[in-house]
């Protein structure tokens, strides 16, 4: 067999069991809540607006902003799940809810408090320096 097929099955045989997680799609049925966030990480800090939807379920979504059109930061997920994007989070991350890395961990506490606490006006959370204040 030549080295392109031995790479090619390698291809297909690694990527075989890839798949893109797909989140629920938000409904009426979800709860929808907008507000201020405040942000402090070990190297800046930001205040922008924050709309957070999410259902009995456990699916939930964070849209983190700074002025209309600049999306600071984007966290989907679902009970097991979780996707974090935007230039706050450096690089994407995918994975897990159970074993975020140490750059997802605060982002990820601060669900947990929204989730824990649904109608409560100001949540807070602080992880691996950073510390989360939000305002609804």
């Amino acid at each position: 067999m030549g080295k392109l097929a031995v790479v090619i099955l390698a291809l297909v045989f690694g990527c075989s069991g890839c798949a893109i997680h797909q989140f629920a799609e938000p409904t009426r049925q979800w709860t929808t809540r907008s507000g201020q966030l405040s942000y402090h990480g070990p190297k800046r800090a930001f205040i922008g607006e924050v709309l957070v939807r999410f259902s009995t379920r456990g699916d939930f979504e964070l849209t983190f902003t700074k002025g209309p059109g600049v999306t600071l930061l984007l966290l989907r997920s679902d009970p097991e799940f979780a996707r974090i994007q935007g230039p706050l989070a450096g690089l994407p991350w995918s994975g897990p809810v159970a074993s975020p890395p140490a750059r997802a961990r605060g982002w990820l506490a601060l669900r947990g408090e929204i989730l824990r606490n649904p109608q409560k006006p100001t949540v807070r959370a602080s992880d691996g320096g950073e510390t989360f204040v939000l305002r609804f």
